[in-house]
């Protein structure tokens, strides 16, 4: 029997590690089950391989991020070449960041991995401009700032700023992993593909720049 190399092992460790998060989720998926689902007999595999298994689940979200990044990183080139000195417009911001995500939608391993990073949004670090180390330095984090920029344009005070930007990312994580888990279980969505990232778009950008209201009393 030919032995597996250690780039087999750990690429059948991540593909386990996307079915068992996306099925179990990020805290009731069991290391033992993606090991076993991997096709490995040694329970340290993980370990071996990956440090730890957060150390894994930042594996799946890096390649996750590569991925999508793939597609971002030139959108956004784009964008910022045709928009003028003040920067490009909101609406085209989230744009690209929304289409960019759903190309995760064309696959069972990216709406997989869209159901993992819906529960780890809070973890971008936005609210404290600390991104987290899988984000420091990408497209995507660049958009964020931008996005700010944007926001900050319309008049909005710093904290609600960075608490919309925070929670239009779990929005729009949770719409595209809600659709996934259409997709993965075989259910027909609501809407058609073109006007799901449409009104994804336009409901982001409404939330974004709504005014900015009075305390409740």
């Amino acid at each position: 029997m030919a032995r597996t190399s250690g780039a087999e092992t750990r690429e059948k460790l991540l593909r386990a590690a996307e079915e068992v998060f996306a099925a179990h989720g990020v805290d009731g998926a069991q290391t033992r089950d993606i090991v076993r689902l991997a096709g490995q007999s040694n329970p340290s595999a993980v370990q071996y391989h990956f440090g730890s298994r957060a150390g894994l689940l930042d594996a799946v979200m890096a390649g996750r991020l590569a991925r999508t990044e793939a597609v971002l990183a030139p959108a956004l080139a784009a964008v910022e070449a045709r928009s003028g000195a003040a920067g490009p417009e909101l609406r085209a911001l989230i744009g690209v960041l929304i289409t960019a995500e759903a190309t995760q939608l064309r696959d069972d391993r990216g709406r997989r991995c869209l159901r993992i990073s819906a529960q780890l949004t809070h973890e971008s670090g936005v609210r404290t401009r600390t991104p987290h180390p899988t984000l420091a330095g990408t497209a995507t984090w660049r958009l964020i700032g931008l996005a700010e920029d944007a926001l900050a344009a319309a008049g909005l005070p710093e904290a609600l700023r960075l608490e919309r930007i925070d929670l239009a990312l779990t929005l729009i994580g949770a719409a595209l992993a809600d659709r996934a888990r259409q997709y993965l279980d075989g259910v027909r969505p609501l809407t058609y593909e073109e006007l799901f990232r449409a009104d994804l778009i336009a409901t982001t950008e409404a939330f974004l720049l709504a005014p900015a209201a009075a305390p409740y009393p």
